[in-house]
């Protein structure tokens, strides 16, 4: 028998790449923008309720931290292997299986009455939104033209606004407002989980073919087809434009889940904001990075200036950071909210992301995205645990911006030694 017959069929082989319309990657963008959505009100539906949960369970913050560190701590262990598992067998059913393992542990969340089995059920709520993250980008990357990449990057995760908007508004409205119990909201949100999840799969198709790609000759579709080898997960980081980028993505997520986490407490306990009125302060970071986001994304479409936008970005994400934890004005505590929402990780994250789809081996883009994101998300691991922790330790959240604004500017002074080149061989 010749050995070929019993070989299992590659994801190439079995996924031949397919011709779309002009439309088709509006209709990408639309269905990854509201993943997005989902990805983050499941995630922010427990913060503004934390001192309830800490209440229920006799936990401290420490604690509270570690229950956000779990969650993050699996999610980050399993980009790159989702991300190589949708490179291997389709971006859409790691996807589809991701979003119904997450969004039944975000109803079992509510159920359990232990501390324990609830930081097993947030740990496994994490596994199922690794999946996301990698193959996702990977279907938007393909879809999406090329003159549109960073606007299309930008308006999918201005999702991300819309979700932690999303999840502070419905917990501080139905708990902190109206006394309903602390797991009210992750029922709600359980079910669009799944939902969406299945719309992936059946909406979406696996490898496509932009029309910017459809008018070449035989020779060049045939390489827009099919995938040279695939590039080993240690050799990505032996891209010191890759490396750098990484670091970046890893401070300015680290800073931005100090604020996405605390934010909410910070204003309860240290600067005296009640009920709806949290949510709706916590909101005013996301929704100022929508068009923040989709401003800068254009920019950096036009210009194609990596450097030169994230030299202006960090510097005021940073200082936005710190003058978070250090005015005590309210009116000024909301002018440094927008400016931090309008520098900070969602401006910078669609730059990062062309930055790295630039620099990456387009054979493993998924696993490319999938590490950038496992190193970024490593600073929510670390986050919610270590301001937590300086909060018991010192009585005061403070220290913990002053730290994430120290890290940013870490990372802009290293990503200062990469290059706008495209060079995926870079050393």
């Amino acid at each position: 028998m010749d050995s070929g017959a019993t070989k299992t069929l590659s994801f190439t082989d079995r996924y031949k790449a397919m011709n779309v319309s002009q439309k088709y990657w509006w209709k990408v963008v639309a269905l990854c923008f509201f993943g997005w959505i989902l990805m983050y009100a499941d995630r922010t539906i427990l913060n503004p309720v934390q001192t309830q949960l800490a209440a229920q369970f006799h936990i401290s913050n420490t604690q509270l931290g570690i229950v956000n560190s779990i969650f993050f701590l699996t999610y980050a262990i399993t980009q790159i292997p989702f991300g190589m598992l949708g490179d291997k067998f389709g971006r859409r059913l790691v996807i589809m299986i991701g979003f119904i393992v997450f969004g039944i542990m975000t109803f079992v969340s509510g159920i359990v009455t232990g501390f324990i089995v609830f930081l097993i059920v947030r740990a496994i709520a994490g596994i199922g939104q690794g999946s996301y993250y990698g193959p996702q980008y990977a279907l938007s990357t393909e879809a999406i033209p090329t003159k549109d990449l960073t606007l299309g990057t930008a308006i999918i995760n201005s999702g991300m606004a819309f979700g932690t908007s999303g999840g502070y508004l419905l917990s501080s409205t139905l708990v902190l407002q109206n006394g309903m119990p602390w797991q009210t909201p992750f029922y709600i949100m359980s079910i669009p989980t799944v939902i969406v999840g299945i719309l992936f799969y059946f909406i979406l198709k696996e490898r496509v073919i932009r029309p910017e790609d459809q008018g070449k000759d035989k020779e060049k579709k045939e390489e827009v087809e099919v995938p040279t080898e695939k590039v080993s997960v240690g050799s990505l980081f032996k891209n010191r434009n890759l490396v750098f980028a990484y670091i970046m993505c890893f401070c300015s997520i680290y800073a931005n889940f100090v604020i996405i986490t605390w934010l909410p407490q910070f204003l309860q306990v240290e600067r005296g904001f009640k009920g709806t009125s949290v949510g709706f302060i916590a909101s005013l970071v996301p929704w100022a990075s929508i068009p923040g986001a989709i401003l800068f994304a254009h920019i950096y479409d036009k210009t194609k200036k990596t450097k030169a936008l994230m030299f202006f970005l960090v510097p005021l994400s940073l200082i936005s950071v710190f003058g978070i934890a250090f005015v005590t004005n309210k009116t000024l505590l909301i002018l440094v909210l927008i400016v931090y929402g309008l520098t900070g990780k969602l401006a910078i994250d669609p730059i990062l992301v062309a930055f790295v789809t630039k620099n990456a081996p387009k054979s493993s883009l998924s696993t490319a995205l999938s590490a950038y994101n496992f190193i970024g998300m490593s600073g929510s691991i670390l986050a919610p645990y270590v301001t937590g922790w300086i909060s018991d330790s010192f009585g005061s959240m403070k220290i913990g911006f002053y730290l994430a604004a120290v890290l940013l500017l870490i990372g802009m002074i290293l990503f200062g030694f990469t290059s706008d080149k495209n060079n995926v061989n870079a050393a």
